[in-house]
Formats: structure tokens, sequence, C-alpha cells
């Protein structure tokens, strides 16, 4: 497995049971590498923030990503600047529970579980992740919808139902 591109471990011998925040910046190097990574056309900027602790269950990290990207127009591959300001909650769990975990039901409260080697906490890592997590996986510029109509695609409003399913429509809209 390869160093991902934007590192900022955090050892867990360092890590108490009280907060602590822990404020991260990507060089440009980093934004280069993760732009490649991601298939972007820029990261302008990548920053986070983190309260880190240990609880019971683990290493609980709470903080927020903030990012500026510019992604390409998955129609006409213009560039689309993005903001990305995420709110992270995280509970980073050794890789052995992490395999052994089982499928449960999540609430409200429950956090994303990462996992780590058992000797330190990636969170630059979590802070890619997150943004990647964040962004648009089919994102679409003001001339997407021409250029659409240009090639032929008929958006799903303009497309009519054939055949038996034909009328439907009409008579639904008669109550």
């Amino acid at each position: 497995m390869t160093a991902p591109e934007f590192s900022r471990l955090e050892r867990i011998d360092t890590i108490g049971e009280g907060a602590r925040s822990v404020s991260i910046t990507a060089d440009a190097a980093e934004r280069s590498a993760l732009a490649e990574r991601f298939g972007l056309l820029a990261v302008d900027r990548l920053e986070a923030t983190f309260r880190v602790q240990r609880d019971a269950a683990g290493v609980v990290a709470r903080g927020e990503v903030r990012a500026s990207v510019v992604q390409a127009c998955s129609v006409t591959e213009e560039p689309l600047p993005v903001t990305v300001s995420e709110d992270v909650a995280l509970r980073f769990v050794t890789e052995q529970e992490a395999a052994a975990e089982e499928e449960i039901e999540l609430d409200l409260d429950a956090l994303d579980t990462m996992p780590y080697d058992g000797a330190a906490i990636d969170l630059g890592e979590a802070a890619a992740e997150t943004m990647a997590l964040a962004l648009d996986p089919f994102p679409r510029g003001p001339n997407a919808a021409a250029a659409l109509r240009a090639a032929g695609v008929i958006s799903e409003e303009d497309a009519k139902p054939a055949g038996a399913l034909a009328g439907l429509k009409s008579l639904l809209a008669k109550d």
C-alpha cells in the first residue's frame, strides 16, 4: 500500500481522554497529488480542524474539513469551482477491529469508522476522503443542458411514456 498524498499522523500514545485540537493544511504538492488521485482539475485549498480524544471504543475525531476545488463538468468538461465545508465525526478503530466489525444499524449519534494501524491515526487521509465524498460525482455546469440538447439527449421531463402507459399521466391528472 502506498502512503497517502496528504498524511498527518497523530500518534495514539499522545491522545488522551481530554479533547485536543489539531489543525492541518495541505501544501501545494499534496493538493496537486490529491487532485490527480480524485480526478479533479485542481485542489486550491484543503484544511481541517479536529478535536481528538480517546474513548472506550477507540479514538474519536470531530471537526470540520474545508476545501476549494475545481471539478470538470461531467458533460462539457468546463471547470467548475466548488467549495466544501463538511462536519466530520469519526471513530478510528484498529484494522483488526474494523475487519471483525459486523454491519449494524446506525443511529443519529453513530460515528463513521476509519481503520488505523494501531500506532497512529491519519487525520490528513481522513480530511482528503471527507473532501472527496462531499463532492458531486457528476457535476454539471451552466452550459451542460444546452450541450446535451445539441447532442440529442432529452431530459426526463421531455421523455414521453410509450406504449400502454402513454395515457396514464393524463388519466391520473383528472383525479
